[in-house]
């Protein structure tokens, strides 16, 4: 099981869940949080990707808040400053790399809604991430520096999204392609937003979910070999 732990963020201390797995190490993996906050459901998240050998740490951007309100979700959203998250997930990756656990020197980020407009953010401003997965990643407040995306890119959609639409994906790939950028996006027919969240059974897609964790992992296992 995993556990609650400190580290130094932007001079002060942040907390975060982090799950090691069962053989002690394994390259290190970002986890961001969607609009709700660290709740279970991120937590869960933590322990998959241990069970599947990598050290992950989900960082608390609300600072002990959570809710399951969807209004006081979108506040919540909306009242984080994206440059002072940038320097909780700065923090986070330190922490991370730093960890006796953790192989390698480099990390993966892996956000789900809009800790996914965040996952593409830290990848634009971290040297230190060599892989970045994006769940229907979208914040109106998030402007990532595309031009200074250096880490492959995993894009994962949802046919029926209102917020991260198909045609905002679309956009996205012909940025990337006309930067040069190394990049891979599926769109999931049928699937809404959040489909990969199983503590919302009205979202939820157990087939989308399984197909997009498998890519995840085989992925971040790619791209993450070659500094572990």
């Amino acid at each position: 099981m995993g556990e609650l732990v400190e580290f130094k963020a932007n001079g002060r201390t942040c907390e975060g869940y982090l799950a090691i797995p069962e053989q002690g190490s394994g390259p290190g993996v970002i986890v961001i949080q969607e609009w709700w906050g660290l709740v279970d459901h991120i937590k869960d998240v933590c322990e998959r990707f241990a069970g599947e050998g990598f050290v992950a740490l989900a960082p608390d951007l609300y600072h002990g808040n959570t809710t399951k309100s969807p209004d006081e979700a979108g506040k919540m959203m909306m009242a984080l400053r994206i440059d002072e998250a940038e320097k909780d997930l700065s923090g986070a990756v330190k922490y991370l790399l730093d960890h006796d656990a953790t192989t390698g020197d480099k990390a993966g980020v892996v956000g789900f809604c809009m800790g996914g407009a965040l996952s593409l953010y830290t990848a634009t401003k971290n040297a230190n991430i060599r892989a970045c997965v994006v769940f229907y990643g979208i914040h109106p407040n998030v402007k990532p520096d595309l031009p200074n995306l250096q880490a492959p890119l995993l894009g994962i959609y949802a046919e029926r999204d209102g917020f991260a639409t198909p045609e905002s994906v679309h956009q996205l790939e012909q940025q990337l392609k006309a930067l040069g950028k190394q990049f891979e996006t599926i769109i999931y027919p049928k699937a809404d937003h959040a489909f990969f969240n199983d503590t919302r059974p009205e979202v939820y897609d157990a087939e989308a979910s399984a197909d997009a964790w498998r890519r995840t992992i085989e992925f971040l296992r790619s791209a993450l070999k070659r500094v572990s």
